[in-house]
């Protein structure tokens, strides 16, 4: 969640994208339920885009192969440890164009998941090893995400710009800011 309102305090159109889509499906509600989730194309889009840039870890848990497998021109012999690399995948410039830049219509009319079916994006992983708390932890992270932006205007401290935001990465075994997140809520 942090880092997905980092990137849009660097972004402040995908800002407002994202609150006016959600202001807009809220209407005079009041309360943003789980059912109007689904409805938030742009800010699933936002999360997508976050996980891509900001997996919660490097790396996934480590495979092990059972047979004799060629992947490309490398023969992998059985029982060989197999270490999935989720960050440098995100950042490939083979699979994302300016794999750098936060850029959430890059999912417009793409079918790209995050259950672990699109090798291209594997926050959680995938196949029978796919992280257990996924589907609750997206729930929590939609939720509240949509929430913080549906409440809230973020405004950056004075004298502060977008490009002061330090997105400086901190790893261990998740990936957290290195740097706190300062921003004033309206």
């Amino acid at each position: 969640m942090i880092w997905a309102v980092a990137e849009l305090a660097r972004k402040p159109t995908a800002m407002r994208k994202a609150q006016n889509e959600i202001r807009s499906c809220v209407g005079k509600k009041g309360k943003l339920t789980e059912n109007d989730v689904s409805k938030l194309t742009y800010l699933n889009m936002v999360i997508k885009e976050t996980l891509r840039l900001h997996p919660p870890g490097v790396l996934l848990l480590p495979r092990e192969t059972m047979s004799q497998i060629k992947i490309g021109d490398y023969d992998i012999n059985p029982k060989t440890r197999i270490e999935v690399n989720v960050w440098a995948i995100g950042r490939d410039p083979d699979i994302w164009d300016n794999p750098e830049e936060f850029i959430p219509e890059r999912f417009i009319d793409n079918p790209i998941d995050l259950k672990g079916q699109h090798f291209e994006l594997l926050p959680f992983g995938g196949g029978r090893r796919i992280c257990p708390g996924i589907n609750m932890g997206m729930t929590v992270l939609e939720l509240a995400l949509a929430n913080l932006l549906y409440f809230f205007d973020w405004k950056l401290p004075i004298g502060m710009r977008e490009i002061d935001i330090d997105m400086e990465e901190k790893v261990s075994l998740t990936v957290g800011k290195k740097t706190s997140l300062m921003l004033i809520p309206i």
